[in-house]
């Protein structure tokens, strides 16, 4: 380096690019190896969490261990819930169970359970026994309920008072909990039985008259959720009412938890990665880089679903070798043809499966969007099947076989853009997530069909040309 660590260190500033990312880990792994644990703190000190996580997940294993080991508790804690699982499964593999508990017990309830439910039994049933009975039941609870429902999604960590309390007692309550609550954006009114019953935005409690009723000030009119939803139709109603958080009811109305946007936005990109990983034949988000045959054992069974499905557009090619042999020149579009026809099929899909995904499309909605798709694949295959009539008719100088592959195309198109569209809805319409629709299923498919139908028009117009 052209400087000491020591000035270095002194002039640091949170990480905001590539150069300054480098520098920084250049000085770490220095500082790391001669085991300066205060100057390590030093660089650390001024950054956030998330920066923190971005720099371990570059460092080795070992140096990673090491680094964790001289955070404070309460800044792990928050590092820790920044990286990705294999990271996570990692690092705590070297703890004891004490350790990892002293580190959760700084973490919200949602994001210690996330943690727990990852642990292997035994190591988890040993951490819940070294946190203290409050917290572990409040884990217990959530663990209850499934990962990717609001239930699993929650934390407990919320301001809730009596719709019958003053406002000056809500105050007193938000005081109450601020070391417990993070971000406190709208208290909770309950009735006797616990049931919500109303929330007062922060603003308004603030600005409200000394000595009113929280129910005299509350809004009634507030959007919830239940324990059983789906995470993606809890992240659908926060995008659709542009909430900051949202409570979380029991069957009964029961407040029980509460879901803030951070939350929200994690979810939204988990179900993102997920559709795009899917869509291309791939599950293993979560398995390390370092385990190449768990990953390719994980993508090995959609390339056996493409590769049968080649099988079959070859086997319908030979039942098609004396039209072919009649007419070798057909061979020579069948790379168009399957290529035009796996893009318009991904196309629709990819539209129908975002529409899915956010709510712009539904169900009810499965006739008028085939219509749809049938009347842009019809314009579609208009254009590209006068343009192909266009060049095999110079290129061959036939026109009659340049309009059998103009119609071939047209048609292979609205197949295309058919089952494109159809398989979603499907497959949601079955519980089945809408994105393994695409790649390779609608490509082989089309691949498979639209061979039929080529072949199957050369067969017929052969005796025309």
């Amino acid at each position: 380096m052209g400087e000491t660590v020591e000035q270095s260190v002194a002039k640091h500033e949170p990480i905001l690019n590539e150069e300054t990312l480098k520098e920084t880990l250049e000085d770490l792994r220095e500082l790391i190896e001669q085991k300066a644990d205060s100057f390590i703190r030093n660089i650390l000190v001024n950054l956030h969490p998330a920066d923190i996580a971005e720099i371990m997940r570059y460092l080795s294993e070992e140096e990673r261990h090491y680094l964790f080991q001289i955070l404070p508790k309460d800044v792990a804690s928050e590092v820790l819930t920044e990286l990705d699982q294999p990271v996570i499964d990692e690092i705590l593999s070297d703890l004891n169970p004490k350790e990892i508990s002293e580190v959760l017990t700084e973490m919200d309830s949602d994001d210690a359970t996330d943690i727990i439910s990852e642990l292997p039994e035994q190591v988890a049933e040993n951490v819940l026994s070294n946190i203290s009975e409050e917290d572990r039941l409040e884990v217990e609870e959530l663990l209850s309920h499934h990962s990717e429902t609001a239930g699993g999604l929650m934390a407990k960590e919320f301001v809730a008072v009596n719709q019958n309390d003053t406002v000056d007692e809500a105050i007193q309550e938000i005081r109450k909990k601020a070391e417990e609550v993070e971000d406190v954006y709208n208290v909770y009114a309950v009735d006797e039985a616990g049931r919500l019953v109303g929330e007062i935005p922060l603003k308004n409690l603030i600005l409200a008259r000394p000595g009113s009723r929280v129910k005299d000030v509350m809004d009634t009119d507030i959007v919830t959720v239940y324990t059983d939803m789906d995470q993606e139709e809890v992240a659908k109603i926060v995008k659709k009412y542009d909430l900051v958080s949202v409570p979380v009811v029991d069957s009964e109305g029961r407040l029980v938890g509460r879901i803030t946007i951070d939350d929200v936005i994690d979810v939204m990109e988990e179900e993102a990665s997920e559709d795009i990983t899917m869509m291309a034949g791939i599950t293993e988000t979560d398995i390390p880089e370092t385990s190449p045959f768990k990953v390719s054992r994980s993508r090995l069974p959609w390339l056996l679903v493409a590769f049968g499905g080649e099988i079959i557009s070859g086997y319908l090619m030979s039942r098609f070798q004396t039209s072919i042999a009649q007419l070798i020149s057909v061979v020579f579009f069948v790379p168009l043809i399957m290529a035009v026809g796996g893009n318009v099929g991904n196309q629709a899909a990819v539209v129908v499966i975002r529409g899915l995904a956010t709510g712009e499309i539904a169900l009810v909605d499965t006739r008028r969007r085939l219509a749809h798709e049938f009347l842009v694949a019809l314009l579609n295959g208009l254009f590209l099947g006068t343009l192909v009539f266009t060049i095999s008719a110079l290129w061959l100088h036939d026109p009659k076989l340049g309009l059998m592959i103009a119609i071939s195309m047209i048609v292979v198109i609205e197949n295309a853009a058919f089952l494109g569209a159809l398989i979603p809805f499907l497959l949601k319409k079955i519980g089945i997530d809408p994105a393994v629709a695409t790649s390779p299923f609608i490509t082989t498919s089309n691949d498979i069909f639209g061979l039929l139908i080529y072949f199957s028009m050369v067969t017929i117009f052969l005796k025309f040309l």
